[in-house]
């Protein structure tokens, strides 16, 4: 199943990936990609 999940780059300038069809499901990384690939192994 594939989800949609918009990275956002917060104040302190960490990615934070969150997917808001699950609950909970946030990870963070120091780039865009690193974020992105956090939380598809996270949620693996």
């Amino acid at each position: 199943m594939k989800f949609t999940v918009p990275p956002d780059l917060d104040e302190d300038g960490v990615w934070i990936a969150e997917c808001p069809s699950i609950p909970g499901c946030v990870s963070q990384g120091a780039t865009k990609e690193e974020a992105l690939e956090n939380i598809e192994s996270d949620s693996a």
